[in-house]
């Protein structure tokens, strides 16, 4: 379910659907500017912060999923 999240986000920034959750956010055309809008809508929907860095290490819908889940399962 947080995957699916995710991906959705993804492709609305991204304005595509066209990738795997192993595609890499910057070899899809992402920048800052939609990492920070991504950002936004991951804390809005799930309810969790995602710090900047975080998403520029983790550069997949799979690698950010599985922080967010383990953030979640912490709480």
């Amino acid at each position: 379910m947080i995957t699916s999240k995710v991906h959705a986000i993804w492709g609305r920034a991204l304005n595509r659907d066209d990738f795997s959750d192993d595609d890499n956010f910057f070899i899809l055309g992402g920048n800052s500017l939609t990492m920070t809008r991504i950002q936004r809508e991951i804390h809005a929907e799930i309810g969790v912060a995602v710090p900047m860095d975080l998403l520029f290490r983790k550069s997949t819908v799979k690698e950010i999923s599985e922080h967010i889940g383990a953030a979640l399962s912490a709480d």
